[in-house]
């Protein structure tokens, strides 16, 4: 492809070269370039030969700098990346299980390895070519996050409806022996991929270390808009004790052969069974907190280091709060709340309900802006100084809930000032009205 060169950066080594806005890129060492992986790739050496055309002429410039520094070279949107969709119809999708007329990014199914690299994104490895699955392993594409579900080929393509999706134990074993590492997550469904199904995934995947660092296990999610679907069951108390003690002496096993757990449970199976949180060494570095897995006792740890090294004044004034969260973590925020808030701190745990997508759906990152409103309860809001809300209830700007309510509308609807709490550190400064 073409990239037309759209700036240069002032004082960079590309300037230093005689670049101009208006060049444009042709190849790299000689190498087309299709995107910005190619081109992050090819110039993070130290000697970078670019072959760009400028008045119809070709010319090759030759660059000698540090390893990984960059260019200082800007491009048009020939080099942006356009997020791949998803091809599957996997039967425990939840975007089949939205409801419409929500915002259009909400029903975007991504299936991109180029995401899963440079940004943590799951994928499913049936949607890649084998061309383009040649030029994950040519560029060396490492770590990434493969969706699994299962190693059992007739059962996957089943669950994922896609022909290719009993191909992956080939595929994760050519990233093996290219040296790409990468993480995995199981979405558990029962009658269908657990039990002896779940121990035989595992084992597989197991087998493919160092390569595969981390499996994450994940109850699938199921929200009550589901006419015409595959008849899925959820995870209750008892199947959600009995998954966690399936895995355990699998665990153990890694642990002592391969000095990780390897597998870890996210957070919903705790909250749903009932057993206590492990504590926070268990979970090592945290290889799946994007998965839930360990976001509860991750928050935890950050309320207790904020609390350590806390040497400001304990608030004078007495304060009421009521704190918003989920189901699933009501038991969870009313132990740390109970440790960590200041004796002059009254906080009322409010829990919502999810209407709007049905109540099996228990996470506070799932909860709208109308659910909230119509369930806050109007006796405390008379004695509440500030309402809390959880930053995941919000999309990344912090300005919108999942029904499209803007966090402005929200405000304004309460006669309480809300104030929106990230991680553990943001709540314990929140209960301090710092």
């Amino acid at each position: 492809m073409r990239h037309e060169i759209t700036a240069v950066t002032a004082g960079s080594v590309a300037q230093a070269h005689g670049l101009q806005a208006g060049d444009v890129l042709l190849s790299i060492n000689g190498e087309p370039i299709a995107d910005e992986i190619d081109y992050q790739a090819l110039t993070a050496h130290e000697l970078v030969k670019l072959t760009i055309e400028r008045g119809g002429k070709r010319k090759t410039i030759t660059i000698r700098k540090e390893d990984w520094q960059p260019l200082g070279l800007c491009y048009g949107d020939s080099m942006v990346l356009k997020p791949r969709t998803c091809h599957n119809k996997c039967v425990f999708c939840f975007i089949d299980q939205m409801p419409p007329k929500l915002r259009s990014t909400l029903y975007v199914k991504d299936d991109d390895w180029r995401f899963s690299l440079m940004m943590g994104n799951y994928i499913t490895l049936t949607n890649v070519s084998d061309q383009e699955f040649g030029r994950i392993l040519k560029r060396h594409a490492s770590p990434l996050y493969v969706s699994v579900h299962t190693t059992d080929p007739d059962l996957r393509r089943r669950m994922m409806n896609n022909k290719r999706a009993g191909e992956i134990m080939d595929r994760l074993t050519l990233l093996k022996e290219a040296g790409i590492r990468f993480h995995s997550q199981i979405v558990c469904c029962p009658g269908l991929n657990d039990g002896e199904v779940l121990d035989k995934t595992l084992r597989d995947l197991a087998a493919l270390a160092p390569a595969a660092m981390s499996v994450a296990v994940v109850p699938v999610g199921l929200t009550q808009f589901r006419e015409g679907l595959y008849d899925l069951k959820p995870f209750n108390a008892a199947s959600a004790r009995a998954l966690l003690k399936q895995i355990e002496p699998f665990q153990a096993r890694c642990l002592e052969t391969m000095g990780t757990k390897f597998t870890f449970a996210s957070d919903e199976f705790y909250c749903l069974s009932g057993v206590p949180l492990p504590p926070f060494e268990w979970y090592e570095d945290y290889p799946q907190i994007e998965n839930g897995v360990g976001l509860l006792r991750q928050f935890e740890g950050e309320m207790r280091e904020v609390a350590e090294d806390d040497e400001l004044p304990q608030p004078d004034r007495q304060m009421t709060y009521v704190m918003v969260t989920g189901v699933a973590a009501t038991p969870f925020m009313r132990q740390f709340v109970h440790e960590y808030a200041p004796k002059n701190a009254t906080v009322h745990i409010q829990t919502i309900r999810n209407h709007f997508f049905g109540e099996t759906v228990t996470v506070a990152g799932l909860l709208t802006g109308r659910d909230t409103l119509e369930q806050l309860n109007p006796d405390l809001l008379k004695t509440a100084d500030q309402i809390l809300i959880p930053s995941n209830m919000l999309r990344h700007d912090r300005d919108m809930f999942l029904d499209g309510m803007t966090l402005a509308d929200f405000k304004n609807r309460l006669p309480v000032p809300v104030r929106v709490v990230g991680d553990g550190s943001d709540l314990y400064n929140a209960l301090r009205n710092r």
